[in-house]
């Protein structure tokens, strides 16, 4: 049966490549063989080339002839290829492509993709891509990218990427990375990146990283960054850093410049040149080379100058007297 259906549609591929079809009852509707422009109910042809809209059931065996145009809406089915220009409804091939957009089922058993939007329940054995916004369910079985928005839950064997931002859940084998902004739960295998914001729960096996602010709870196993501020919980075992921190922050060295937080850094704890602290940081060594207003804990205390506490074996302050500066077991400020 699938040897005969191949045949006829190949022979009438090649009798009809001019928008010309046999038609049963009408020309309009009903069973279509051949290249029909517009068309409603079953359709069978070899390979499209240019038609117009297909409302029903569209059979093909090979992709669109560029150009690639017109519209399917119902039931795309490719053996092994389907495509057009807009997709919509449901697409199965072993290969699945748009010019333009695909919105609803859409499986590729190797592959799909779209020169615009796809949305929907998108799933891809192998990848995925779309040249614009991509939403809804998204399962790529090595990765999936989108020039654009990324929405919904989204799932990339390896990896997940995204031109501008990416919202909802997240995973990937490998990494996740987006150009612009990443919200909600984010999960990369080793790592994930944003150009600006990141905000929700994300977490890395190596590291994670934004341009500007992290805000959430994020966990990785290395260490985690960002180019302005961390802010809520933030859990690493080399380090966490960012010139400006707020909230808990574990790591072995955490640092800042501004920081208002809990850190606890069993190794080393630093506020860079003119920063300042606030609140409570444990560590074996606490640097402080601006201004602390916390409480220090730890073996050795550094500070410039210091309007909070030092707990320690050893505390320093910079700004206190000559025989005030380094003291056992606490320091304060002596300055008047």
């Amino acid at each position: 049966m699938i040897r005969l259906i191949f045949s006829l549609l190949f022979l009438f591929s090649i009798q009809f490549t001019n928008a010309q079809s046999i038609d049963i009852p009408s020309k309009k509707w009903g069973v279509s063989f051949g290249n029909s422009t517009n068309f409603t109910g079953l359709r069978l042809n070899f390979r499209d080339n240019i038609f117009e809209k297909i409302n029903g059931i569209n059979l093909t065996v090979w992709r669109p002839r560029d150009p690639v145009t017109g519209s399917v809406n119902g039931l795309a089915i490719g053996l092994p290829i389907t495509g057009a220009g807009n997709l919509k409804g449901i697409a199965i091939g072993a290969g699945v492509m748009a010019e333009k957009s695909i919105y609803g089922i859409n499986i590729g058993v190797l592959g799909s993709g779209s020169g615009q939007d796809m949305k929907g329940i998108n799933i891809a054995g192998l990848g995925m891509g779309s040249g614009a916004e991509m939403a809804g369910i998204n399962l790529g079985g090595l990765g999936l990218g989108t020039g654009r928005d990324l929405k919904g839950f989204s799932f990339g064997g390896l990896g997940i990427g995204a031109g501008e931002s990416i919202s909802g859940i997240t995973f990937a084998g490998l990494g996740v990375g987006s150009g612009n902004e990443i919200k909600g739960l984010t999960f990369g295998g080793l790592g994930v990146g944003a150009g600006s914001n990141i905000k929700g729960i994300t977490a890395a096996l190596l590291g994670v990283g934004s341009g500007e602010n992290i805000v959430g709870l994020t966990v990785a196993g290395l260490g985690i960054g960002a180019g302005d501020s961390l802010k809520g919980i933030n859990i690493a075992i080399i380090g966490v850093g960012a010139p400006n921190l707020v909230g808990l922050n574990i790591a072995a060295a955490v640092g800042g410049e501004d920081v208002t937080c809990l850190a606890l850094a069993p190794a080393y704890f630093k506020i860079e040149d003119g920063g300042i602290f606030k609140g409570l940081s444990v560590s074996v060594f606490n640097y402080v080379r601006g201004e602390n207003r916390g409480i220090n804990i730890g073996v050795f205390n550094y500070a410039v100058s210091n309007k909070g506490l030092q707990i320690g074996i050893l505390n320093y302050v910079k700004s206190n007297p000559k025989g005030l500066r380094i003291l056992p077991l606490f320091n304060a400020d002596f300055s008047k």
